[in-house]
């Protein structure tokens, strides 16, 4: 009899700092999909569903689809939505209605940094929720964001915990894989593991998991591939936090699924690559330069597009997707033939839809958010284009994925300045941002994207140069900017720490 399996996605990395706070609405417009619908809607995608789709057919099982849920990082779950998307997880964790009863295994989409307005650990809480319905013996596998912050909790209701090991991530496919075949091998009786998991007083580290280039991340990376091939240890994952999140939790730490009676060597690689990530916690490669930089650097020209990427207001970690400061720079110096992706603003889209395209219109763009961070810029606008913002990813990063802007316009501001305008926020990390809007990258003497490093995938090959800008957004990368209150400690860098495996740890 094949094994029925419950396969489902809840993700959001909240960014507890931000004051959006995140709606079941918000999923429904970008990404929130139930049932048997999972399959035509993921089939044939390089992200975690898909895996776990070919990882069902591979191995024979018997699919209970629950929900595929994920929106882009703002604030807290509003408890409306964070107990809809639960209990629609826990439903197919009851069989799904189906009248076969529970299921024989479990395979989650988690991102491990998700705060609801109730539950500071979501997936803790989640995945303490669904143990207590399939009961002690069940498999429960988690795939987890790189940037998760990981908990005690959820290693003690999870086997194991199967993080990315790129970033930008292009891996989901095969992390699902990986965790798909070692929930195979627990329902067959190989193996029988169970998930430590420690953590350090550090709220940063490892170059936030940077892998586009040799560094520390890459090399903890190949210890903890060397400690898998060890007898007992199934899988080795290194969580390098998100810093955002005034929670107990925040910052790195170390999974091992391991075998019973291999805690000993579980915890010696776990210590192993937490002293090497303490060793070398100054170690960081990206640097962030001034709006004045990035226009001299625009000025001077090239062959292909000089890509400017506002790190600090990256909706990918929570920012606003509006600050408009670099914008109003480069228009101001009359810098020429720029494509700008993207800058959220859903009443200036309003604006160029009842004017149309061909229209010239007095806009306020950007800013509204918080104004603090950035007042708008004030211009004459050209509607250029007009568009429901739908496309699919061309990848790397989540190959064949749908994405929603929602109504997008694209602006042409001065002479030769195209802002896609979006109606939903959402972090640049495809061409697709451009080429479904009428706008060639490649042709473009600058591009600005909002996103901090999952953008290198797809734009870094196509760049003359890369800059990363800090333009004033939300997304600082100076911890000592944010009030944590939340927050253990004492933890470096905010206080002074000699051994980071001594003191609280959550």
């Amino acid at each position: 009899m094949a094994s029925r399996v419950l396969i489902a996605q809840f993700m959001h990395e909240t960014n507890t700092f931000s004051k959006l706070p995140t709606t079941l609405e918000d999923y429904r417009r970008q990404r929130l999909v139930e049932g048997a619908a999972i399959v035509p809607n993921f089939s044939g995608t390089r992200n975690e569903l898909g895996g776990f789709i070919d990882a069902a057919k591979t191995h024979g099982w018997e699919p209970v689809w629950g929900v595929a849920a994920n929106t882009i990082p703002s604030g807290p779950l509003t408890r409306e939505a964070w107990e809809h998307i639960r209990d629609r997880i826990l439903d197919a964790a009851r069989g799904g209605g189906d009248g076969k009863g529970k299921v024989d295994a479990v395979c989650l989409s988690l991102h491990g940094a998700m705060v609801s307005e109730t539950e500071d650990d979501a997936e803790g809480a989640l995945l303490e929720a669904v143990r207590g319905v399939v009961g002690p013996d069940v498999p429960v596998v988690a795939t987890l964001d790189l940037h998760a912050n990981a908990t005690a909790r959820m290693a003690r209701h999870a086997n194991a915990l199967v993080s990315y090991r790129t970033y930008p991530h292009v891996d989901g496919y095969e992390r699902a894989q990986q965790a798909a075949q070692l929930v195979e091998d627990a329902l067959q009786g190989r193996k029988s593991p169970r998930c430590l998991l420690v953590q350090p007083a550090m709220l940063k580290g490892a170059d936030h998991g940077r892998t586009t280039q040799p560094g520390i991340m890459r090399d903890l990376l190949a210890r903890a591939e060397a400690f898998e091939k060890q007898p007992g240890l199934n899988v080795v994952s290194i969580q390098v936090g998100f810093t955002w999140s005034d929670i107990q939790w925040a910052g790195p730490s170390i999974a091992v699924s391991h075998e019973p009676g291999a805690e000993a060597a579980a915890t010696q690689a776990a210590a192993a690559l937490i002293a090497e990530m303490w060793a070398r916690r100054t170690e960081f490669s990206s640097s962030y330069r001034s709006i004045d930089e990035a226009v001299t650097a625009a000025r001077r020209g090239g062959d292909r597009p000089l890509v400017l990427a506002e790190g600090t207001d990256n909706p990918g970690g929570g920012g606003y997707n509006d600050a408009p400061n670099l914008l109003r720079a480069l228009l101001e110096a009359g810098i020429p033939n720029v494509a700008v992706g993207t800058i959220y603003d859903p009443g200036t889209v309003r604006q160029a839809l009842k004017a149309g395209v061909g229209a010239r219109i007095e806009v306020a763009l950007g800013g509204h958010t918080d104004p603090s961070l950035g007042a708008a810029v004030q211009a004459t606008a050209e509607v250029r284009h007009l568009s429901d913002g739908n496309f699919r990813n061309d990848g790397p990063m989540n190959a064949g994925v749908q994405v929603a802007l929602g109504a997008t316009a694209v602006l042409r501001l001065g002479d030769s300045i195209d802002v896609v305008v979006t109606s939903t926020r959402m972090h640049t990390i495809d061409l697709q941002v451009f080429l479904s809007q009428g706008i060639d990258p490649l042709g473009r003497n600058v591009l600005v994207v909002k996103s901090s490093q999952h953008f290198r995938a797809a734009f870094e090959p196509i760049a003359r140069e890369v800059m990363l800008v800090d333009a004033g957004g939300l997304c600082s990368t100076d911890a000592s900017r944010f009030t944590y209150a939340k927050l253990r400690r004492p933890i470096w860098p905010l206080d002074p720490v000699g051994d980071p495996l001594v003191g609280p740890r959550g």
